[in-house]
């Protein structure tokens, strides 16, 4: 299925999602990062929730915590795919320097058809659950296309604290989580080295293994 670009400079690729054609994207990175001044403010409930995720990767262990009372359907929703064992052998099949890796795919564990990751999903799609949490380094977040109901199984992990990278996702994408164990790992995955190039693929790894989620376990805190 061929790629396309959608508005505000926004990279897509084309997905069968529940039947219809979806478009899974995350806005492109922001031309330069700006330190951000001052901790960012919100009224959202940010209260951790009872579970926790660990992410196994080829370079190391990730942890998470939840938001529940923020985004329960995205919560619900990565917690059930996690047990179901949806993640296992899944990639972070887009890495982009100073803004975010990205993973979730289930078309990724195929290597030898790069051209369709970052286009699969669960099947189904979960409403939106947009809020003011600031997209801040270390923010669990779902990707999804450009009908705001449209996140699936694709989650991404902020890399930066950046005025320009919170301008493009706050507000636009739910946060449901953040890391709080494993960000030297995030910080090892978004360094691997990509494809590159000026195509889709130019954000993939280069060694795919180098990506791979082994397992994400929810456990009782």
């Amino acid at each position: 299925m061929k790629p396309i670009i959608l508005i505000a400079a926004i990279a897509a690729g084309v997905a069968i999602v529940g039947g219809v054609v979806a478009f899974q994207f995350m806005q492109k990175p922001p031309a330069a990062n700006q330190p951000v001044d001052s901790k960012p403010e919100t009224t959202a409930d940010m209260t951790p929730g009872n579970e926790i995720a660990e992410i196994s990767t080829a370079q190391g262990t990730i942890k998470v915590e939840f938001f529940p009372k923020t985004a329960p359907k995205h919560v619900e929703s990565f917690i059930k795919l996690s047990k179901d064992g949806f993640y296992d052998g899944v990639l972070f099949h887009r890495l982009v320097t100073g803004f975010v890796i990205q993973g979730g795919d289930p078309l990724s564990k195929d290597i030898s058809n790069k051209d369709i990751w970052g286009t699969g999903g669960p099947g189904y799609t979960i409403p939106a659950e947009f809020s003011d949490i600031p997209h801040t380094r270390g923010i669990l977040s779902m990707a999804r296309s450009n009908d705001p109901d449209s996140a699936g199984s694709q989650f991404f992990i902020v890399l930066e604290d950046s005025d320009l990278v919170r301008a493009s996702l706050d507000g636009k994408y739910t946060a449901f989580g953040r890391v709080i164990e494993g960000m030297d790992v995030v910080d090892k995955i978004a360094a691997l080295r990509k494809v590159g190039g000026t195509g889709m693929e130019a954000q993939q790894p280069l060694n795919p293994d180098d990506a791979r989620i082994i397992s994400i376990r929810i456990l009782e805190r």
